[in-house]
């Protein structure tokens, strides 16, 4: 069989010339530069930076003929396993024409909208959210599975946050159903994007969103409202006007979208606000720490879509997905210095349409999903060298 060629990392010179060192060009610099590269143990090429190659069999094909809808939510859980929510519902008539009345062809039906996937790809359980009736959202949007295994699923277009067991049961509702008060209402959300829950504190974070501009916390266990910042560490204002946006104009002192959001092992919170092509980091109390600003000439959507960090105890490295450009973005944590990118448009394994969410399991292997391509690919870790 023929080897797919290994994705990322830093190749002959040939490749720095010919779009590394742009892509690095293009970046505004807000940080001081990040210290250089010393070896991982594992899962490097050159200099330290982490190489992938996409698995093309992963997962395996769905069973009884499903096919994913749009996904917009996927989390990798401490057993490794994938968890991935989408949006039946979206599936064209063709898509979906043996579960038509009367069927119009003999493939295929839609997927659950909630499927856990072990390591291997294989259809650990399923669940249609049926427990939170009305509520439980036809376009999910973020998903996170914290550290007591509940699993925490968005809906921007229903305001709202699900708390469920990880067997399905629904536990805690934030937000008001298809209600929204703007970004200083305590009690319901704008359209939410991404949600993490602190294994310190049980405070849950919730980027909200496309279009409220905070980050809102609640409490994990009981909803209630705990403190809100927009852009800055700043209250958010809904009445501030967007500058126009391009490589040489000033940032938007609001969140554009804020859209993905994670929190790391040293008590730093980031936030892929997506519209404004920037990461942004804070402490957990909201006070600003840093930014960096990705593609700043990106229009449409956005380069920022969501964040991963790397397996290992520093958590040294970190993955943005950038649905406008098709790639993934890598780079130093410390510092937000980008190192590498990987990918481009396209819908063969290894390519991108759009995408949308990401994570990593730990050994490093990367996840993600693609709102352009309705499909989940998993992309492996190589050895030092691996190419």
């Amino acid at each position: 069989m023929k080897r797919e060629p290994v994705i990322g990392g830093r190749d002959p010179a040939a490749r720095w010339s010919g779009w590394v060192l742009p892509a690095l060009l293009a970046v505004a610099t807000a940080c001081a530069p990040a210290p250089e590269a010393a070896p991982l143990g594992g899962g490097e090429g050159e200099g330290g930076i982490p190489t992938f190659q996409v698995d093309p069999w992963w997962p395996p094909p769905l069973p009884e003929d499903w096919v994913l809808g749009p996904a917009a939510g996927l989390a990798v859980d401490s057993r490794d396993h994938v968890w991935i929510v989408s949006a039946p519902g979206e599936l064209s008539a063709r898509e979906r024409g043996a579960a038509l009345d009367p069927p119009i062809a003999t493939c295929c039906s839609p997927a659950p909208p909630l499927m856990e996937l072990d390591p291997d790809g294989n259809v650990v359980q399923t669940w249609d959210g049926s427990s939170a009736g009305e509520e439980w959202p036809a376009f999910p949007h973020g998903l996170f599975v914290d550290h007591r295994d509940n699993v925490w699923i968005g809906s921007y277009t229903q305001h709202q946050v699900l708390k469920f067991t990880r067997d399905g049961e629904h536990l805690l509702t934030i937000g008001e159903l298809g209600v929204t008060g703007g970004s200083h209402d305590p009690t319901r959300l704008g359209t939410p994007a991404g949600i993490w829950v602190d294994p310190e504190t049980n405070e849950a974070f919730i980027a909200d969103g496309y279009i409220n501009r905070r980050i809102a916390v609640f409490d994990g266990d009981t909803g209630e409202f705990l403190r809100q910042w927009g852009a800055y560490g700043e209250a958010p204002d809904d009445e501030y006007t967007h500058p126009d946006r391009g490589a040489d104009l000033p940032p938007s002192r609001e969140f554009g979208t804020a859209h993905g959001i994670l929190g790391s092992n040293d008590g730093l919170l980031y936030l892929a606000d997506r519209r404004n092509n920037r990461i942004q980091v804070f402490r957990k109390d909201g006070e600003f720490v840093q930014e960096r600003i990705i593609a700043p000439a990106t229009l449409a959507s956005g380069s920022a879509f969501d964040i991963a960090l790397s397996p290992d105890p520093e958590q040294r490295f970190l993955y943005l997905a950038d649905g406008t450009n098709h790639k993934i973005w890598v780079l130093f944590r410390d510092g937000l210095e980008v190192v590498d990118e990987f990918g481009r448009g396209g819908r063969q394994a290894g390519q991108f349409l759009r995408p949308h969410n990401l994570d990593t399991d730990s050994k490093g292997n990367l996840y993600l999903t693609e709102a352009g391509n309705l499909r989940v690919q998993k992309f492996l870790i190589q050895p030092p060298g691996g190419r």
